[in-house]
């Protein structure tokens, strides 16, 4: 991996957990998540007004379902993980979330673009796999009265398969088709929020509330996560899905202490070491 899609990637695992962490404070759900994009929506404007002025797009046969499907995937990670914020910690439905996607995205990326990891990487993949474990306590979310565990977990996991989703079909569009990150990321923006807008507009009343209460908290959303994705985009169009997908995952280890530490969520410790392993393991992948 080159010095400048490393630093992409890093800025990128800044950005990422620091919205997230402002997703879980504002406590919404579909309201926030439409608000959000609508104003990810209104700062996209300029920006690929702007990109078109600069240079003139080039949309290949195919474009726009490409596009579809992405932004479908994505409309259902962030209900999905704006729900798993709202039943779990931070600090579990975070990590698992990000821990899972890249070690799902870089088997995908074996078998759809048959990109061959090294032992080395396998290895990382299976200490994110322990980590996981240990950061549920084992099978501890599965016995009785471990409800809340249990939700944080199938929330977490179920997220991380929608990141190895979108992360394996944007990486299609970006090297494959040569779509300009910006103006890719702005139409899967698009489909997000026309998909939401008959729930949002029937569902208006909380859209107002959330503007009131949460509405510094959906600009940093707003703003932060596409900037994230777009410089992961970015360093996509110059390096291989499989030491990406990985390497951003330094997130988690960010993205646990805020919800440790910040949130003051119970049983920090174990958390934060998971984490760590999950960094080790996602390293492990970047490398190999």
């Amino acid at each position: 991996m080159t010095p400048l899609a490393l630093a992409l990637v890093f800025i990128a695992a800044f950005t990422h957990a620091t919205w997230n962490y402002a997703a879980k404070r504002s406590g919404g759900g579909l309201p926030f998540v439409w608000l959000s994009g609508l104003l990810s929506f209104a700062f996209y404007v300029p920006v690929a007004i702007g990109y078109c002025w600069w240079r003139t797009p080039v949309f290949p046969d195919g474009t726009w379902l490409v596009i579809l499907g992405s932004g479908v995937i994505k409309t259902a990670y962030a209900l999905l993980l704006q729900r798993g914020y709202r039943h779990g910690d931070f600090s579990l439905v975070y990590p698992l979330a990000r821990g899972t996607g890249p070690l799902l995205s870089t088997l995908a990326a074996i078998a759809v673009f048959g990109e061959r990891p090294t032992p080395l990487a396998l290895a990382g993949g299976a200490a994110i796999v322990a980590s996981v474990f240990f950061l549920t306590g084992g099978t501890a979310a599965l016995r009785g009265g471990q409800a809340h565990l249990r939700q944080g977990l199938i929330y977490g996991l179920v997220c991380g398969c929608c990141i190895a989703g979108y992360t394996v079909w944007d990486q299609r569009a970006v090297s494959q088709l040569h779509l300009a990150p910006p103006l890719y990321d702005f139409g899967t923006q698009i489909v997000m929020c026309v998909i939401l807008a008959p729930f949002g507009w029937q569902r208006r009343a909380e859209v107002a509330t959330a503007w009131r209460e949460h509405r510094g908290k959906a600009f940093a959303v707003a703003f932060l996560a596409p900037l994230s994705y777009v410089l992961i985009l970015f360093a996509m169009t110059f390096t291989p899905v499989s030491y990406i997908a990985p390497a951003r995952e330094i997130s988690i280890l960010i993205g646990t202490f805020f919800g440790a530490r910040l949130l003051k969520e119970g049983d920090s410790r174990r958390r934060l070491l998971a984490a760590a392993g999950m960094v080790a393991g996602v390293i492990a992948l970047a490398l190999g």
